[in-house]
């Protein structure tokens, strides 16, 4: 699961022409509009070499392809594989949130989970990366170098729970290390 806001659209264009595609399904958490994401996904998926979607009510998740929280809901996934989609109260100020995501993953039998914290202001995603960190997954944090905005970065950092804090460059190659490429 990655998670970002501003600057999040020009890193993920970055990471996403590097990152080959997965063993893994990529549930992508952008501090985003409704009238934006559909966008957001078209411009993602001319880089990607995963196919790119909208995130959609029910939709099972599935390996080798990438999910966008639409804009103005939360996002949930049940049994780590099922999207639900919600409205509620804003969490950091803002819906859809990372740390509503992240925190919806529940612990892997025999699975690998991951969590990616990108640019953004606030703290958005340091409750969901340190509840990842608590079921076994492995946590990234985009460094401050190449952050437009450290503050979700920071924020994740000073959990004590990040495992590699890296350039936007390295952040595909680490992916690819976890989960292992399927085609």
């Amino acid at each position: 699961m990655i998670g970002s806001s501003t600057g999040g659209l020009k890193v993920l264009e970055e990471i996403f022409p590097r990152l080959p595609v997965l063993n893994a399904a990529v549930v992508i958490i952008q501090h985003i509009t409704p009238l934006v994401d559909k966008s957001f996904v078209t411009s993602l998926a001319r880089m990607s070499n995963m196919p790119i979607s909208l995130a959609e009510e029910g939709t099972v998740i599935q390996s080798g392809r990438v999910y966008l929280a639409p804009g103005g809901v939360h996002l949930t996934l049940i049994r780590n594989s099922i999207v639900h989609l919600h409205d509620g109260e804003k969490v950091n100020s803002v819906r859809p949130s990372v740390d509503v995501a992240m925190k919806s993953l529940i612990a892997p039998a025999g699975i690998k989970i991951a969590g990616v914290i990108l640019t953004g202001m606030g703290s958005d995603g340091s409750a969901g990366i340190a509840h990842i960190k608590l079921l076994g997954g492995s946590t990234i944090a985009q460094d401050e170098k190449t952050s437009v905005i450290y503050g979700m970065p920071r924020a994740a950092v000073e959990t004590g729970k990040i495992d590699f804090i890296l350039p936007t460059e390295k952040i595909a190659d680490k992916m690819a290390e976890i989960f292992g490429c399927c085609r």
